[in-house]
């Protein structure tokens, strides 16, 4: 059990880091072609599409973790045990780069959005920024940090993963006092359109992470030890 990687931009030297994860089915290459989107916008970006470890059931397909039966509630046991590989990836990645976590951002589509929310559930350090398109939580989080901003982009007509998720992921995360936002596209179904990749670049470019103003608030000089470039 391997994860394969396919580097879509590779700078000299990396200002920030993206890492791209794939949906049920689909492959590290189809997910490089997203990659591309963010390569472009941020020319001074490693751009890497990971690639899920275990056969899916089509044709060159990879899954995050063995499909679970509906009625089973086990799902979240699936994602715990694939979750160190995740997690280990993603630190490879950053040393490799030299990019820190504050400059790091995910992006998933759907159960890759799902690895991507339960990664940071799990280390709220792990990135600065989720990008998650069609994705869900495998069970809601218990609590949440602004140490990470996490952007939902979610079609109103999608039936793989109902909107309704991200509408109930967005609303624990503002109780618990998390950083989020949820923009939903218009006749989408399960699937990353033009318009869902221009919200996601310009929340990238414009949105300014909560954390700023928290550390902002209490004093705190962000960048004194270290000079880098946030995302």
């Amino acid at each position: 059990m391997a994860l394969r990687y396919v580097i879509v931009q590779q700078p000299s030297s990396a200002a920030q880091l993206f890492l791209l994860y794939h949906g049920v089915n689909d492959n590290p290459d189809s997910m490089a072609q997203i990659g591309s989107w963010f390569a472009k916008a941020f020319p001074q970006a490693l751009v890497v599409s990971v690639g899920a470890p275990y056969a899916g059931s089509a044709p060159q397909g990879r899954q995050w973790f063995v499909e679970i039966p509906p009625h089973d509630r086990s799902e979240q046991q699936g994602v715990d045990a694939i979750m160190p590989e995740f997690i280990a990836s993603v630190r490879h990645w950053q040393q490799k780069s030299g990019v820190r976590a504050e400059a790091t951002a995910l992006v998933g589509f759907s159960q890759g959005g799902m690895m991507v929310l339960e990664g940071i559930k799990a280390q709220p350090d792990l990135a600065g920024r989720a990008i998650v398109f069609s994705g869900r939580y495998a069970t809601l989080p218990q609590r949440a940090t602004t140490r990470n901003t996490i952007h939902l982009i979610h079609g109103d007509e999608d039936d793989q993963i109902p909107l309704q998720h991200a509408e109930a992921a967005k609303q624990r995360l503002i109780l618990l006092g998390g950083d989020v936002t949820l923009d939903i596209v218009e006749d989408l179904p399960h699937a990353i359109d033009d318009r869902s990749m221009e919200l996601a670049l310009n929340h990238l470019r414009y949105t300014v992470p909560r954390r700023y103003f928290d550390e902002a608030l209490s004093g705190a000089k962000p960048g004194d030890d270290d000079v880098v470039m946030m995302i």
